[in-house]
Parts: C-alpha cells; sequence; structure tokens
C-alpha cells in the first residue's frame, strides 16, 4: 500500500503546491458535542435530502426544499414516524415535493430509526458524535441496516453534511484506493470495506488529518478514467 506521504506529494502537485492543498483540505468538522446538539430534525432532513438526492438532480431537490420542509412537517421526528397511509397517499400528490412513493415511505421508515437509536443511545446526536472514526464502516453498517435506502454513498453525503468526520467514496476518492492498492474496485462486501477502513486509519496515524481531509486529498490526487 502506498504511504500518505505519495499520496499528499502528488495532490500537492496536481493543485499548485503544498499551500495551495493545504487551503483546500481546511474542513471544518464538528467535534462531538456539536453533533450532539444539532436537534433529531435536522439529521432526519439531511437523511431525506440524501435519499432523494440519489439517483435524482441536486439543483432540484435543492429548489424544492422549502416546500419539503413544510410537506413534512420540518421533519418532526414524532409525527414524521406516524404517518398514516392516508397522509402517504397526500404526499404522493403533493407538488412541492417530488412525488416518488417509496421515497417517502423512507421518511417514515427513517424517523422511526431515528427514534429508537436516539432511545437505545440517549441522542441519535449523540451515537454519531461518539462513534469513532477508526469505526466509520461500523456507523455506515449500523444507519444501512436499520434505515432505509440508506447504502451506498448516501449515509456518506449527508454524515459529512453534517459535519461528521469520515471518508466519502466518490469516484476520485476510489479510483485513488485503487492506485494505491487498497482496494480493486468499488467497495460492496465487508472486507473491501473493512480494507479501506484500515487504510484510512494507518494514513491518519500517519499524517494527524482527520478521515474526512485524508477524503479529499484522496479525491485530489488523481483522477478517475
Amino acid at each position: 500500500m502506498k504511504s500518505f506521504a505519495e499520496i499528499y506529494e502528488r495532490a500537492a502537485k496536481r493543485k499548485g503546491g503544498e499551500k495551495e492543498l493545504e487551503k483546500m483540505i481546511q474542513l471544518r468538522m464538528k467535534t462531538p458535542q456539536e453533533l450532539a446538539e444539532i436537534p433529531e430534525d435536522r439529521y432526519l432532513a439531511e437523511i431525506t435530502r440524501g435519499v432523494f438526492n440519489a439517483g435524482f438532480v441536486w439543483k432540484i431537490i435543492e429548489h424544492k426544499w422549502d416546500g419539503f420542509e413544510a410537506a413534512f412537517w420540518k421533519f418532526n421526528v414524532t409525527r414524521c414516524a406516524y404517518m398514516s397511509e392516508d397522509d402517504i397517499d397526500q404526499l404522493a400528490r403533493d407538488v412541492r415535493i417530488i412525488r416518488n412513493r417509496q421515497k417517502i415511505i423512507t421518511v417514515r421508515d427513517n424517523a422511526v430509526m431515528v427514534f429508537e437509536l436516539s432511545s437505545k443511545y440517549g441522542s441519535f446526536g449523540k451515537m454519531i458524535g461518539d462513534w469513532p472514526e477508526a469505526d466509520y464502516i461500523g456507523l455506515l453498517a449500523l444507519l444501512k441496516k436499520r434505515g432505509s435506502r440508506l447504502g451506498g454513498l448516501t449515509p456518506q453525503y449527508f454524515l459529512r453534511r453534517l459535519g461528521k468526520s469520515g471518508f466519502v467514496l466518490g469516484k476520485d476518492g476510489t479510483a485513488a484506493l485503487v492506485d494505491a492498492g487498497v482496494i480493486d474496485k468499488f467497495p460492496t462486501g465487508k472486507a473491501a470495506m473493512q480494507n479501506v477502513q484500515e487504510a484510512y486509519n494507518q494514513w491518519q496515524q500517519e499524517s494527524g488529518l482527520n478521515q474526512a481531509q485524508i477524503s479529499r486529498v484522496l479525491s485530489l490526487s488523481i483522477d478517475s478514467v
């Protein structure tokens, strides 16, 4: 496996030197306390944004977002968890949102997930904040198992937007992992994801950067083909 120093040097050369690269990786990640203080309706909102963004034009979701907030009761977790079939039928006809019935149902299912995990961990935000970077894949696996349509890149994107440090396996970042000898293709199985986690953990110890910064460096170090 390539050293992080080698990957960092290549990224710096591509982006105009170390000073320029340093500017590009100054990501403001939240502390565990800050993540714990985020209201649970905001977690459900960002989860929903991620689900609806998947396979769709993000700008359209952004344009309609005020409509989403209104239609889903400002993402009140209890109200969304108790959505009735009549509620879902009405939302499937609501022009303020994207009228994808299956994705609308995920709001209810993911509200239930937020509620249940909050009960187990004290709050959903506390769970997110306390989860260690060294087991980021464990958090992703939990969200996929307990949530609805929270596989692939969806949880990685919404966690990054909320300020949780971890990796995002976009095309360039994945290409960098392949080039570094960590994986041979986009990771889907447990073994491949474990290889990714172990590489990130090693590079974090080597560099002192958080995993979000390492992810950015990797994505800047190569172009996917």
